[in-house]
């Protein structure tokens, strides 16, 4: 764990660096392939750095940062697309790169405090309460039914990565004057498997995913095979792009081999929403639409037996990131006494 403080100290160094020499680049060249052929070395040097990194709370989020955010948003900068095409400054430029923010215009900073999506300061009190039984629960898994284990570790990962993107918000916020993009929209009250992958989880992902995948695939399937069924192949096509960069993250996370259930769990997911798509093109214009009552249950059922069967023995079997997640809580917790003890020593 020590020795991690200074890897990620070097790895964001790199960052800095190398997004400065690409918006240099942005300024000496034009959109399109001259300006990719300059940019491409630092897309495949971001696939690299997290190689330095083990633990889970630091190499997790750094390799969804750059290989995901920055990667994908430096692809659409060489052709003059996405946030960093609108010329921010290198002071904007690098945390717009690789971090899930937007700069807040005067209008958009009046009405921050009625801005659709703010969540009270009870709401991540109650997820934190919750997250905190996470320890208690990983300490007893062994006396409690592994489904149910399963479930408790789905809530836990949605209430941990909320809460540590809301304080790398706040943090944001103070220092740099800027909103993170939000992650998620209560998740749990989608009404359909639509609502919850294109309004309520992995938010910022859906946004980027959407100009680098999805849209392209849907104007080549529109000369293909029509307006009206062109979304169908852009959806897979979407799903099966995230499903390849989850196991690169996991990858990351627990450095094992992938065993392709993320992949399944993702282009099975793909696959029903295809179909969800199709049946409301049936029934467009008809009074008959099952109540959001009984679809939101049904899609969030299906979320939680599919993540259980297919997502999450990924996560904590092949990352174990629960023991990798408790075992760096306890290492933080000691090196927090030493320094208390060390001050405590230096005072006296």
């Amino acid at each position: 764990m020590e020795g991690e403080i200074p890897n990620f100290v070097m790895v964001w160094t790199l960052v800095v660096a190398s997004l400065t020499y690409c918006h240099t680049i942005g300024n000496l060249t034009s959109p399109g392939k001259t300006r990719l052929l300059f940019v491409l070395p630092v897309v495949l040097f971001f696939f690299y750095l997290p190689l330095h990194l083990t633990t889970i709370f630091l190499g997790g989020p750094t390799s969804f940062f750059l290989c995901w955010l920055a990667n994908f948003k430096l692809l659409l900068f060489a052709f003059g697309k996405g946030p960093l095409s609108s010329d921010p400054p290198l002071a904007h430029f690098i945390p717009l790169a690789c971090l899930p923010i937007k700069f807040r215009s005067d209008s958009e900073k009046k009405v921050q405090n009625v801005k659709k999506g703010q969540k009270s300061t009870l709401n991540y009190a109650v997820k934190a309460l919750i997250f905190s039984t996470s320890i208690q629960v990983f300490h007893n898994k062994e006396s409690i039914h592994p489904k149910i284990v399963m479930f408790l570790y789905a809530i836990y990962m949605y209430t941990g990565l909320e809460l540590i993107l809301a304080m790398v918000a706040a943090a944001a916020r103070v220092f740099l004057g800027v909103d993170f993009e939000p992650q998620f929209d209560e998740p749990y009250l989608a009404t359909s498997l639509q609502d919850f992958w294109g309004r309520r989880w992995n938010i910022m992902v859906n946004r980027i995913l959407h100009p680098t995948v999805y849209e392209p695939v849907r104007d080549i399937s529109i000369r293909l095979i029509g307006k009206e069924w062109a979304p169908l192949p852009a959806v897979l096509a979407t799903f099966l792009v995230s499903a390849l960069m989850h196991e690169f993250v996991f990858y990351y996370i627990g450095r094992t081999k992938p065993t392709w259930e993320l992949t399944c769990f993702f282009l099975l997911h793909g696959v029903c929403l295809s179909i969800e798509i199709t049946v409301k093109k049936a029934f467009r214009g008809s009074t008959w639409r099952l109540p959001a009552i009984v679809s939101g249950p049904l899609a969030m059922a299906f979320v939680v037996v599919t993540g259980s069967w297919l997502f999450l023995p990924s996560l904590m079997g092949r990352c174990q990131a629960d023991v990798m997640a408790v075992r760096e809580y306890m290492a933080f917790l000691e090196f927090m006494k030493r320094v208390g003890d060390f001050s405590m020593l230096t005072l006296s």
